[in-house]
């Protein structure tokens, strides 16, 4: 899943996008609501994390504007514990949820799964893709009930492919949202993860599930029984 943090501190800012990373995560920083703006029009977020008291846009600017457009990417609200005001705005305006700092990691996470939990079917904790099975909350990876063992950055691209199976993604898709907006587009690493996950998930199977696209990039055949 791929996450935008907005949030000006830059210290705070880096430490989450860290934390997030740690739990399997990729994560972009946006230092103020311009910027937050002109980077959820250039990539598919899966969660914005949003600061209220940010420069140039305000939090509740930024979420305002990403509604008119109706962009529905939820948006978790971080917000000082006096802004009552704000929190309560932020709601009305279409946010998911808040949290008031300062905050625990823990509750952040505990949060965001919340919010990837609820009944919206591109964010549904199990993905199936015939007999290929992956869990959005523990990690953990079947086919054919046996498990697999993937590294975290496999098991990224991995939810990637899944979560738009049927769809050719280009290698800086991939790249971008599994490396990070600043990853660059030289690199072979997409190539070599797809490798690796070939390896792992299609070999010793008849139907093999992950495709080449020449000179367009990867796609996930998507298998509706077997």
């Amino acid at each position: 899943m791929k996450i935008l943090i907005v949030e000006d501190e830059m210290d705070l800012a880096k430490i989450i996008k860290k934390k997030l990373e740690r739990e399997n995560y990729t994560a972009d920083i946006a230092y103020d609501g311009e910027e937050a703006i002109d980077k959820t029009i250039v990539n598919d977020y899966d969660l914005i994390i949003l600061d209220i008291m940010i420069p140039k846009k305000s939090g509740i600017e930024v979420l305002k504007e990403l509604r008119e457009w109706k962009d529905r990417t939820p948006v978790l609200i971080l917000t000082a514990l006096d802004s009552v005001e704000n929190k309560v705005r932020g709601l009305n305006l279409g946010a998911d949820d808040y949290l008031t700092k300062p905050f625990a990691f823990e509750e952040l996470f505990a949060r965001i799964k919340t919010i990837f939990r609820r009944g919206v079917k591109e964010h549904s904790n199990i993905l199936k893709n015939g007999k290929l099975v992956l869990n959005t909350i523990d990690y953990k990876v079947k086919r054919d009930n046996r498990e697999i063992d993937l590294t975290s950055k496999e098991y990224s691209v991995l939810e990637y492919l899944m979560r738009n199976r049927g769809h050719i993604l280009s290698r800086n898709q991939i790249q971008e949202h599994v490396w990070g907006y600043m990853s660059g587009n030289n690199s072979n690493i997409v190539d070599v993860y797809i490798r690796f996950l070939r390896k792992k998930i299609d070999e010793g199977f008849e139907k093999k599930l992950l495709e080449t696209v020449r000179g367009r990039g990867y796609r996930m055949k998507e298998i509706k029984d077997e």
